[in-house]
């Protein structure tokens, strides 16, 4: 038996097939007990921040000076060489920084999709 032949038996062909949706079966999820609805105090103030509309250029730059690019202030305290204790960066302790970073983002994506800024500068 030759190469040309062992190989020759051994091809396969690959093919690309187009699968319609409704022949896809779909998983249904468990079935959960009713969730517990837990008190956030802080519901209002997200819900307000998420509803902030920028649609003004001088609130879109003063956003994007207020609300620093990356996690500020995260420290190690040394004192000869040797740790002594840790600060984590504050956006670790600040319960609304998702939020804010958004409204950042939003400010960002405002100024240089609507108004055709450049905004290398807040980066």
């Amino acid at each position: 038996m030759s190469v040309t032949d062992s190989t020759i038996q051994n091809r396969t062909l690959t093919t690309w097939a187009w699968i319609e949706p409704a022949d896809l079966v779909t998983a249904t999820p468990l079935q959960q007990g009713p969730a517990k609805q837990k008190f956030d105090l802080l519901q209002p103030l997200r819900r307000m921040l998420e509803r902030v509309d920028v649609k003004d250029r001088e609130l879109a730059h003063r956003l994007c000076q207020m609300i620093p690019a990356q996690c500020p202030f995260e420290r190690d305290v040394k004192v000869f060489g040797r740790t002594l204790f840790h600060i984590p960066p504050m956006c670790k302790l600040n319960p609304l920084y998702e939020e804010v970073s958004t409204l950042r983002f939003r400010a960002l994506c405002y100024l240089a999709d609507e108004c055709g800024e450049d905004v290398s500068s807040y980066c």
